[in-house]
């Protein structure tokens, strides 16, 4: 699936990171996916492309998951509803989202009255078309707006679905990204909903977007490792195979969802509320925004109900710009690429990145003196002192005080209100006089 988007010539920079992912939403929002089948390989194969490192996986139909078992793959070529000129009243191919997912095939002729039954529409949205799935029961419908359900008149109706639910597979996607440790940063993102760009392709896009800046760094202390699959059963399956692993390994992990609005930023903790994933993200937002949102546990909907469940206890909490279910356009056609926007998908991107960043720097000062070492012995203090002196010194003072080695970089910056970014060279300073040590 190639692009001819000139913002996707080469890797994003930060200056363009917006763009580059509104640009992959573009090619990818008329591709219709699903929790299994040819959408998602397309998808997969279109994010390959940006990432050639992504690697795609294969589970089998039938195979058992914890409480849970892989459906049947599914697949839609055509589906349509016709009136009795034979005219298209409702095309799959105009909207993905005309179909129920996972819709049974037929095709029948039947009168309005019985047709009724297998439409869905939004009275309180008649301009919509609602995003309605059927993964696990099978049976056929429609999904049109209000409008075009209030205009269909009595009649008969040749209703064709022309799908397939077979025995076959289910892909996901997963990049690793090497780092000096084994210790793993996990990100997981989901792409199995059709034509829709908040709650779907914001994330998959944002995600390949650090991809690619990751690779880009000439240093990364931590492994990253990012996945990208159906959601729910998607994030059971990679738990099922990989449990011991992401335990012994992930120190922190973010679930990104709707993350490419301009409206809010929100955060959803983990299921603990204390992990250093829930720290960091805490930071970020409040340094972003100080009006972003934070929910609680009780308000999960997302992948991080399975990396949080009990007895998987995973330190995972959600990246998200407005929170799904939280915006009017949710669930429906109106979630499209005018809802997300280059600048909304940057400033998630932003989020993800800094948050990367403190990871990456957040290390545990110890002091090696006891008590106040002679700074100016070690170059680290003017040497003519005057009124300024003590100013000038503060923050790095203040940061001695509290590198006793209980406190993270994170912990301390907080406690002594400056920014983080700004400790990180004063202990570099401190490190390099042999006057303080570091540990993780």
């Amino acid at each position: 699936m190639a692009s001819t988007n000139p913002f996707l010539k080469g890797s994003p920079s930060l200056s363009n990171v917006g763009a580059f992912c509104h640009a992959m939403a573009t090619d990818l929002f008329p591709v219709c996916r699903s929790i299994s089948g040819p959408g998602v390989r397309q998808t997969l194969g279109y994010l390959k492309e940006r990432v050639p490192q992504l690697q795609v996986h294969a589970v089998p139909s039938g195979t058992k998951v914890f409480d849970w078992t892989v459906p049947q793959e599914w697949s839609v070529r055509d589906a349509y509803i016709e009136d009795g000129q034979g005219n298209r009243i409702v095309d799959f191919r105009e909207n993905n989202l005309h179909v129920i997912g996972y819709s049974t095939a037929i095709d029948a002729m039947m009168d309005l009255e019985e047709l009724q039954d297998h439409l869905h529409s939004l009275p309180d949205q008649p301009d919509a078309i609602p995003y309605i799935t059927s993964y696990y029961s099978k049976r056929w419908g429609f999904c049109l707006t209000d409008h075009q359900r209030k205009s269909l008149k009595a009649g008969n109706y040749r209703v064709f679905i022309d799908t397939e639910l077979k025995d076959g597979v289910l892909n996901y996607g997963e990049i690793v990204v090497p780092g000096q440790v084994s210790k793993e940063v996990f990100i997981s993102t989901y792409i199995c909903h059709p034509s829709m760009a908040n709650n779907e392709l914001s994330g998959p896009v944002v995600a390949t977007a650090i991809a690619c800046w990751l690779n880009s760094l000439k240093d990364r202390y931590y492994t990253y490792r990012l996945v990208f699959i159906p959601e729910t059963i998607g994030s059971l399956i990679y738990t099922s195979s990989n449990l011991d692993h992401m335990k012994k390994h992930i120190v922190a992990g973010f679930n990104l969802t709707c993350i490419g609005d301009e409206r809010n930023y929100s955060y959803l903790p983990s299921r603990a509320g204390d992990t250093l994933s829930d720290r960091v993200v805490q930071y970020v937002m409040r340094n972003i925004d100080e009006n972003y949102r934070t929910y609680s546990w009780l308000d999960r909907g997302s992948d991080e109900r399975q990396y949080c469940a009990p007895g998987i206890d995973l330190p995972i909490a959600s990246i998200m710009r407005t929170k799904y279910g939280e915006y009017p356009e949710y669930h429906t056609s109106l979630d499209d690429l005018t809802l997300v926007t280059p600048n909304g998908l940057a400033g998630g991107f932003d989020v993800v990145r800094k948050s990367i960043e403190i990871l990456e720097s957040n290390i545990k000062p110890i002091i090696k003196t006891l008590g106040e070492p002679h700074l100016s012995k070690h170059g680290l203090y003017p040497s003519l002192s005057t009124k300024e002196t003590a100013s000038k010194v503060r923050n790095m003072m203040n940061l001695i005080t509290y590198s006793d080695g209980n406190d993270d970089l994170l912990a301390i910056a907080q406690k002594i209100n400056v920014p983080f970014m700004e400790l990180v060279p004063i202990v570099q300073k401190l490190v390099k006089a042999k006057v303080m040590d570091t540990t993780r």
